[in-house]
């Protein structure tokens, strides 16, 4: 009869421990182990998107910060160019009255800047805001070729309209005086009246971000003729 050789410590009839029955050291979570983890991986996620939230949000108002400047730039740059041009037309050698009617809230006047024609030739231009009820609204400009005021003004002509910006709100023009020694703007310019064209042009309204913008255009042949 073949006898049993028992491990040392181990009697007859003894059930193996459950580690050697599974196999010692096998891997293994515990609850509480999957929640704290869970837990953790979902404030991350929140940290995560809380940034790329903020982070998208900041580049957006970047980018429409910049497209506004950018609209302004091109804005400044075009009425500059007329402004700076204004010239004294008058009607006829004799008359000296010059056609240049100044309000706090509209332009009208001959330049020798003519956007339209591609920057030659003369042009009468207007700048209004169209304000229908208040509140803001957007600044237009008005060029129409050929120049003709008065009675000889035609009943058709080439007319070109643009909206310089969609939405501003208090807009207001002023008229620097040139025979002032101190700075006097004023807020009417006639050139019927005055028989003289003013220094320089100030315009001031409020954007659609609410910030105030100013801006101040010299009239060249009043400039270099002082």
């Amino acid at each position: 009869m073949n006898a049993r050789v028992l491990p040392a410590g181990r009697q007859s009839g003894e059930r193996a421990p459950k580690a050697l029955r599974r196999g010692a050291g096998q891997p293994g979570f515990t609850l509480i182990e999957v929640v704290l983890a869970l837990t953790i991986f979902a404030l991350l996620g929140t940290i995560l998107y809380g940034a790329f939230a903020l982070s998208h949000s900041a580049l957006a108002k970047s980018q429409a910060s910049a497209a506004r400047s950018q609209t302004q730039r091109s804005t400044a740059d075009l009425l500059g160019s007329y402004i700076r041009s204004a010239h004294p037309y008058r009607s006829s050698a004799q008359d000296q009255a010059i056609f240049f009617a100044g309000e706090s809230d509209r332009l009208a006047f001959i330049s020798a800047y003519s956007h339209s024609m591609g920057g030659r030739g003369m042009a009468k231009v207007q700048i209004t805001n169209d304000k229908d009820g208040g509140g803001q609204a957007p600044l237009l400009l008005e060029e129409v070729t050929p120049v003709r005021v008065g009675d000889d003004e035609p009943a058709s002509g080439q007319t070109h309209r643009m909206v310089l910006q969609e939405r501003v709100g208090n807009f207001r023009l002023a008229y620097l005086d040139p025979q002032g020694d101190d700075e006097s703007w004023q807020e009417r310019w006639d050139g019927q009246e005055r028989r003289m064209l003013p220094r320089a042009v100030r315009l001031t309204f409020v954007d659609e971000g609410g910030r105030t913008v100013r801006w101040i255009f010299p009239v060249m042949m009043v400039v270099l003729a002082q």
